[in-house]
């Protein structure tokens, strides 16, 4: 495809090892699927009680399911991503400075209204999200590795399943922002560990506090987990938009930062990269491309 051409040629030293250079940006479809995988796990009883929680994979669409459904994000989240959720028909809550104390108000919530919650990690979301890891490799034929942002590990997981079932042998490097480091120290120490901060603008990976249960996969079936710091992940949103045309967000384009970091110890690989969203308000990203590094 042209855009492989494009993007191997700006890379310049490291043309000849993107042979499979493979993007996927599936934000949307896959939020919907993990939803879909979600409630189709649940009786009519739990459904109808789930769909009025307070916290949500995705907005679903209420003519859909009956109930618009109840979503927390922290102030400062993303204004478009705000308004969308808002037309899909979601009752959008704000509360708190970032995505972990809004997952708190959000169980308090839930607790007082007796309702019940959709956690952030869940076997059934992760169910959805291997949808994508399944035609990544399905389309791409044999990869080295693939490289994946990671927010609270839905995606790192799915890749590692899909990878797993189809009996494969390519490496998941996990990213993480330089900013956010909880998941890459909890890697590290093999135990979860929280930051006090995670000051990213890519709010896709700000989490402070890790999920020991997707710890738990990354560690059983993760190569690596590696750190880029917010100019690189800079670099790697205008580097996308200059040579494909693609819109990254933050943790979208981590991906592709984590690869130009680590490309010299990869001659001739065939490597991948998950794209995994493009959320970034349009301010924020006319900054970005005039060569600004966003501070939060």
């Amino acid at each position: 495809m042209l855009y492989k051409r494009k993007l191997a040629a700006a890379l310049e030293d490291c043309r000849d090892r993107l042979g499979a250079f493979d993007h996927a940006h599936v934000d949307d479809l896959v939020r919907y699927r993990e939803a879909l995988a979600f409630v189709a796990g649940l009786s009519g009883d739990e459904l109808e009680d789930r769909l009025k929680g307070k916290e949500s994979p995705g907005a679903l669409p209420s003519e859909e399911f009956g109930h618009p459904p109840g979503i927390l994000v922290p102030f400062g989240n993303s204004t478009e991503k705000n308004a969308a959720m808002r037309a899909f028909g979601a009752r959008l809550i704000e509360f708190g400075r970032d995505f972990d104390e809004a997952k708190v108000e959000a169980a308090r919530l839930a607790d007082a209204e007796g309702l019940h919650m959709v956690p952030s990690y869940h076997p059934a979301l992760v169910k959805g999200v291997a949808s994508y890891a399944l035609e990544l490799f399905a389309a791409a034929g044999p990869l080295d590795a693939v490289y994946v942002p990671i927010g609270m590990g839905s995606g790192i997981s799915g890749l590692i399943a899909a990878r797993d079932a189809l009996g494969l042998t390519t490496e998941i490097v996990g990213v993480v922002a330089e900013a956010a480091p909880a998941v890459a120290l909890s890697f590290q120490a093999r135990h979860p560990v929280a930051t006090n901060t995670a000051a990213t603008f890519a709010d896709g990976m700000a989490c402070r506090e890790p999920h020991a249960d997707a710890l738990a996969v990354m560690l059983r079936g993760a190569a690596d987990v590696v750190r880029v710091t917010e100019d690189e992940i800079a670099d790697a949103i205008r580097l996308l938009y200059e040579t494909t045309h693609n819109v990254a967000e933050g943790a979208g384009a981590a991906a592709i930062a984590a690869l130009l970091k680590d490309r010299r110890r990869r001659p001739g690989a065939r490597l991948g990269v998950i794209l995994s969203g493009g959320n970034v308000d349009r301010p924020v990203l006319a900054r970005i491309l005039n060569g600004e590094t966003p501070v939060v």
